[in-house]
């Protein structure tokens, strides 16, 4: 292997160049100008996000361990577009006085996990997959619990902790069942030998239950509330979006590569679990006052919508789900980016707290408004053609009775959407919250959500060019 090999991986060492760089800057800083590690982080990974756009080609390294291709690379500049969001809404709250010591351990563990996620995606075996999923995990927690000071942060990465730890040893058993039953954690070697025994249909259950508590699948979901509610508003964000669309991108990619001769088992499977995610998610939206548990419980609902287009197994599953997370990004990071920049001015989270928002911020209600409508699948928004293009799918492949109660689900789900919309624009408050004046960094990330959400909806080319990308890796 040659060092030009090396820089096919240039997600990943660009990365870990970035997390080392503010490491050695930050221990050369004095205290008072710790906050200057802001500008220098954000400025990096625009650097890096730049560089990802660069044209790839089709490689594999490491004995096959690490592949990388126009798809993966895809992947990995739609999760660098939301951290980049996730970074510039983080501004105002690492400038607060008790986060000025240990800003630079927030983009350190940041990157870290977002090599992890990169990882994962170009994982050739289940090895790299793990390793990938472990360094994904691990700095989450930590983040998680940033503001430990506050008992819900602390306890926040304690649960964070154990969920992982539980589910790892879940998948871990899984993997070790397939390597037994296989001989072989590579991907095409395992799909090559893999067959419809007991054994290996119990390998694959508990490698997707695994994964379930990663993308926060019901009934492994429980964790997933608490845990958003605890943490700092933008690592639930962070949570909510990044970690869920990498979890969706390797599952999606290991559904239609690694398990296709049992593709009959596995669709029964995500068939029962799509509509306990999609239902239970809603149903317990619908009860949230918190506006973080709130969207904790929308997410769960959203993911649901996204194994609608897996159980599909076709190039348009593929090509479906990669572009409702691109719509899904913007549309979140857009509700989040609100719920963030109101708590850090002003510490509410309540829905209630919402009440007359329009008469006093205008402009941070018509983002969440927009932001709600696209999560709800209205049209003439983004969220729309996301979630029409998965119906499409499902469609494709016989899937009526789902779909129908999926567009039940959605019904649902424009009601309690609708609520947080009636508490700013109609419902009276004689204390509603003060105007908020947000810096630049927070209003260029709203503005890139809002964007998004249009430019994504009308621009049809990019859901062409997604699909030539995802040529080849549907079952056949």
């Amino acid at each position: 292997m040659s060092f030009s090999d090396i820089l096919f991986m240039r997600h990943e060492v660009v990365l870990t160049i970035l997390a080392l760089l503010i490491l050695i800057i930050d221990l050369n800083l004095s205290n008072k100008n710790k906050h200057l590690i802001i500008p220098v982080s954000l400025g990096l990974f625009v650097i890096h996000t730049i560089i990802g756009f660069f044209p790839t080609e089709e490689v594999s390294l490491f004995g096959g361990m690490y592949q990388t291709d126009a798809l993966r690379g895809m992947m990995k500049n739609v999760l660098n577009v939301g951290v980049l969001i996730v970074l510039f809404q983080s501004v105002t709250w690492l400038k607060k006085p008790e986060n000025e010591e240990k800003i630079s351990e927030y983009f350190i563990l940041l990157f870290s996990t977002l090599i992890g996620m990169n990882f994962m995606i170009s994982s050739g075996d289940f090895l790299m997959l793990y390793l990938g999923l472990e360094l994904a995990t691990i700095p989450v927690a930590a983040l998680a619990a940033y503001t430990h000071h506050q008992t819900k942060s602390a306890e926040a990465g304690i649960k964070m902790l154990l969920s992982s730890a539980l589910s790892s040893g879940i998948l871990l058993f899984g993997l070790s069942l397939i390597y037994g039953s296989t001989g072989s954690v590579y991907y095409d070697t395992v799909a090559a030998n893999f067959g419809e025994t007991p054994l290996q249909v119990l390998a694959f259950i508990f490698f997707f239950a695994g994964m379930g508590f990663k993308m926060s699948l019901v009934p492994f979901h429980l964790w997933t509330a608490d845990v958003y509610e605890g943490a700092p508003t933008n690592v639930s964000s962070y949570l909510s979006v990044i970690s869920k669309g990498a979890s969706a991108f390797i599952l999606i990619i290991v559904m239609f590569t690694v398990f296709p001769v049992i593709s009959p088992i596995w669709k029964d499977i995500i068939y029962l679990i799509t509509i306990l995610t999609i239902t239970v998610g809603n149903l317990f939206a619908l009860r949230q006052k918190n506006m973080k548990r709130f969207l904790a419980f929308s997410s769960i609902a959203q993911v649901g919508f996204i194994l609608l287009a897996i159980i599909s197994g076709a190039k348009i599953g593929m090509t479906s789900v990669i572009y409702f997370i691109l719509t899904y990004i913007f549309s979140n990071l857009g509700a989040f980016g609100v719920v963030s920049a109101i708590e850090t001015a002003t510490g509410k989270v309540d829905m209630d707290d919402y009440d007359g928002l329009y008469h006093t911020n205008p402009k941070l209600s018509l983002i969440m408004t927009l932001s709600m409508f696209s999560l709800a699948g209205i049209p003439p928004v983004a969220g729309f053609f996301g979630k029409f293009f998965l119906y499409t799918s499902a469609a494709s492949a016989g899937y009526y009775w789902l779909i129908l109660i999926a567009v039940v689900n959605t019904i649902i789900s424009l009601y309690y959407y609708l609520l947080v919309v009636k508490a700013m624009w109609i419902n009276k408050s004689e204390n509603p919250i003060a105007h908020i004046k947000s810096d630049l960094p927070t209003r260029i990330g709203l503005v890139l959500c809002v964007a998004g959400i249009f430019v994504i909806g009308f621009w049809s080319q990019i859901y062409e060019w997604i699909d030539k990308l995802a040529f080849g890796i549907a079952l056949k």
